[in-house]
């Protein structure tokens, strides 16, 4: 599997990165922006992103842009939304109009921060990413 973590927050990111490690290739971004870089050139090099973590406040775009700019790289792609790379809202925001826009958007699992390694696998088998 290959991951792309995109968090600003350097203990967030080497959580989820020592969590998912073991899972397959991991790449870490620091802001939105990378993220749909690195998103966008790992498609375009016929290498795509098997599973996007995103937090939803990061610098220069944050991870609401961000998920809707990668949904609509892949519908510019002809991809249909449940082909698409899986997504997980990684975010220390727990409220109602957070979590509504971001599965608005089509993320596919909304975790609250401090994330916890058991909800993170449940997740993953859920989205059919690991057995």
């Amino acid at each position: 599997m290959k991951i792309l973590i995109a968090d600003d927050d350097f203990t967030s990111r080497i959580l989820l990165q020592g969590f998912l490690q073991t899972y397959g290739e991991c790449t870490v971004c620091t802001d939105g922006l990378q993220a749909v870089n690195a998103f966008r050139s790992a498609f375009e090099e016929g290498s795509p992103f098997t599973l996007v973590c995103l937090d939803i406040m990061m610098p220069e775009l944050d991870g609401q842009a961000a998920l809707k700019k990668i949904r609509d790289i892949e519908e510019e792609r002809g991809i249909a939304a449940r082909d698409g790379v899986k997504i997980i809202m990684t975010t220390a925001l727990d409220d109602k109009k957070n979590i509504i826009s971001a599965f608005r958007e089509q993320c596919d699992v909304y975790l609250v921060k401090p994330i916890d390694k058991e909800k993170l696998v449940e997740s993953l088998n859920t989205l059919n990413l690991i057995d």
